[in-house]
């Protein structure tokens, strides 16, 4: 089995794998600037998994565009690796499934090589060792025998788990996950939150957002409560006050934990 290496010499392992600070995010609308999220501060070290929960339209999903580059801030600063997000190409984002057109076709061994299109280059023919992490990539995550299906076949797990392979493919060190338990079975939550937990040990750090405050508490080490601005954030058990959650979501939320 391959392991996820480090793949920028000029990483600054000593510190924070990323750092947001004040970061804000607004739009304009009919002339008056609304904010997506403001303010927003925090720290992750090196292999720490982080949930990000909050109400619809409390900002989690522009907190991970943020991250991965796809949004630009209308102020503050984000630091990976202690520095700009834009020279390190070891992030991998993971889109909501319902932003993704499923009726493309190309088979899953296909959406996992194209993991490797940083390492392989423009023009340039997958060699046998990108072959090789492909395959290891998809038996990692249980799908190996998906790999000659056309993605649009497959369930809703299965879907997730090729493109959290695509993420090993492209060997990730930070990954951004939106709301990938959405609309699947408890069963299939559990396997998805077993396969990110596996990643620990190659030092993979993974911030998720979700709406399951149970499978938050349970899976993570940290949560952040957002609603625009970060509500409260640490242990599960410190965050999921009743005083929090009524402060993020306006009214009580029943959330199961041990």
């Amino acid at each position: 089995m391959f392991k996820i290496g480090i793949q920028d010499t000029k990483h600054a392992h000593d510190g924070p794998v990323l750092e947001l600070n004040q970061v804000s995010a607004a739009y304009q609308e009919l002339g008056k600037l609304y904010y997506a999220v403001k303010n927003i501060s925090f720290q992750v070290q090196k292999a720490e998994h982080i949930a990000f929960i909050g109400p619809n339209g409390a900002g989690k999903s522009t907190i991970l565009k943020l991250i991965a580059g796809i949004i630009k801030p209308a102020s503050g600063k984000i630091l990976m690796f202690g520095s700009d997000p834009l020279k390190h190409n070891c992030v991998a984002y993971v889109p909501q499934r319902s932003q993704v057109d499923w009726s493309f076709p190309v088979t899953v061994e296909d959406v996992v090589m194209m993991g490797r299109a940083r390492h392989i280059g423009f023009f340039k023919r997958p060699q046998k060792r990108d072959r090789e992490i492909v395959k290891q990539s998809l038996e990692r995550v249980g799908a190996i025998d998906l790999a000659k299906k056309q993605i649009g076949e497959l369930s809703g797990g299965q879907q997730q788990r090729v493109f959290i392979a695509r993420s090993l493919a492209l060997e990730t060190e930070l990954l951004l996950l939106d709301e990938p338990l959405a609309a699947l079975d408890i069963p299939t939550q559990e396997a998805i939150c077993n396969i990110l937990h596996d990643l620990r040990k190659d030092g993979v750090t993974v911030l998720m957002a979700t709406h399951d405050l149970g499978s938050a508490a349970e899976h993570f080490d940290r949560i952040i409560l957002i609603n625009k601005e970060i509500i409260a954030i640490g242990h599960p058990k410190e965050v999921l006050s009743p005083e929090n959650l009524l402060a993020a979501y306006g009214g009580k939320v029943a959330v199961n934990y041990a």
